[in-house]
C-alpha cells in the first residue's frame, strides 16, 4: 500500500497562515514566501525544494486563544495546509513532526475543520474507481461512526449516494467517460457546471470530481476525516487512505453490500486485517480507528466459554 503517491490537506485555526508557514520553514531550515492570490497563501520550502502551502478556506470557523479562552478571530486564522506530492516511507515522519510543531505553536482544530487525502489517480482504471465507490458505500455507516464525523461537516462530507452506487453497478462502466457521466449524472442540477473547481459533487467521502475536473490534479480524494493536530491520528488516516486505495486497485471486484454486524469493533478489525493493517506497525492505527466503535475487537460473539470450561470455570454455564 505504501508504493502509491499521495497528498494531504489539513485544516486548522489558532495561528495565522504566516505563522504556520514560518513554523514549517524553521523546521525545514528553509524559506517562506507569500502571494496576493485569492487564498492569501503563504509557503514554506523544504530541503528538496518542494513547497508546502498554507492557504485560507472559507469553511473554517476562525478562532484563537486569548488566555484560557477561545475567541473569534479574523480570516488570517483560516489555515489549510496543502502538502506537495508525498510518499509514505520517505515523508510520514516529516508530516507527523510538522503537525506536532504546528500544534505546539498554538494551532488547533474545531468541528469545521477536515483532513483530505488525495491519492494518485494515474494508478487507477475504470474498474478500480468502481471498486473504490463500492468499498466506501459498503462501509459508510462503520466509517462515519469510527471517524466521528460531526453534523457540522456532513454537508462537505456526504455518504456515498445510493443512486450513484446503483447506477455504477447496473451499468458496470468500462471507460472513464462512462464513470464520469454517471458521477455527474446523479447531480443533474449541476451537470452543466462539471468543469467548476468547487462542483457540488465533490462534497462526498469519496470525491471523483478531483479526478475528472480539468482544474484539479486527477486524484481520488477521501474527505471523511475530522481534522486533528495529533501526529498519531494523522498517520492513521493516511494509512487508512493508502490501504483503501490499494484494496480498490488490487480487488477483482468489490461489493457495495453493507455487512450487518452487532459487533462493530470486530467488523472493523476483520476489514482492517483484510486491507493490510496487520502487525505491530499498525497497532496504534487500529486503536485510533476502533476507539469510538461498540463491541469487542478480539471476539466475534464475546468471550469463548470453551476456554473457561477447560480451566474448570463453570460460572457462566
Amino acid at each position: 500500500m505504501f508504493q502509491y503517491k499521495f497528498g494531504i490537506e489539513i485544516e486548522f485555526t489558532g495561528i495565522t497562515r504566516a505563522k504556520a508557514a514560518a513554523v514549517a520553514a524553521a523546521y525545514f531550515s528553509g524559506n517562506t514566501s507569500t502571494t496576493n492570490d485569492y487564498y492569501r497563501s503563504s509557503y514554506a520550502t523544504d530541503p528538496s525544494g518542494r513547497k508546502w502551502r498554507f492557504m485560507s478556506d472559507a469553511s473554517i470557523r476562525c478562532q484563537r486563544k486569548s488566555g484560557r479562552q477561545i475567541v473569534s478571530a479574523g480570516n488570517d486564522y483560516s489555515v489549510e495546509l496543502v502538502s506537495p506530492i508525498l510518499t509514505y516511507r520517505e515523508d510520514i515522519n516529516t508530516v507527523q513532526e510538522l503537525v506536532r510543531r504546528l500544534r505546539k505553536a498554538g494551532g488547533f482544530t474545531n468541528d469545521t475543520c477536515g483532513i483530505h487525502v488525495h491519492l494518485n489517480g494515474e494508478d487507477h482504471s475504470p474498474k478500480s474507481l468502481r471498486n473504490f465507490i463500492n468499498i466506501i458505500a459498503s462501509k459508510n455507516d462503520l466509517f462515519y461512526k469510527a471517524l466521528q464525523i460531526p453534523t457540522a461537516r456532513m454537508r462537505f462530507c456526504k455518504k456515498m449516494d445510493s443512486y450513484l452506487v446503483e447506477q455504477m453497478n447496473r451499468v458496470k462502466p468500462r471507460t472513464f467517460k462512462q464513470i464520469e457521466d454517471i458521477w455527474y449524472g446523479h447531480n443533474r442540477d449541476h451537470d452543466h457546471d462539471r468543469s467548476m473547481r468547487y462542483h457540488h459533487s465533490r462534497y462526498h467521502f469519496c470525491n471523483l470530481h478531483s479526478f475528472f475536473s480539468s482544474g484539479c490534479n486527477r486524484t481520488v480524494e477521501l474527505r471523511g476525516f475530522n481534522s486533528v493536530l495529533h501526529a498519531g491520528k494523522v498517520r492513521a488516516y493516511i494509512c487508512l487512505a493508502l490501504a483503501l486505495n490499494n484494496h480498490a486497485l488490487t480487488l477483482n471486484s468489490a461489493s457495495s453490500r453493507k455487512v450487518q454486524s452487532d459487533n462493530e469493533k470486530f467488523a472493523m478489525r476483520v476489514f482492517l486485517n483484510r486491507i493490510g493493517f496487520i502487525g505491530e506497525e499498525f497497532k496504534s492505527c487500529r486503536e485510533h480507528l476502533y476507539k469510538h466503535l461498540d463491541g469487542n475487537a478480539a471476539w466475534r460473539w464475546g468471550r469463548d466459554l470453551r476456554l473457561d470450561n477447560q480451566r474448570g470455570d463453570d460460572s457462566n454455564v
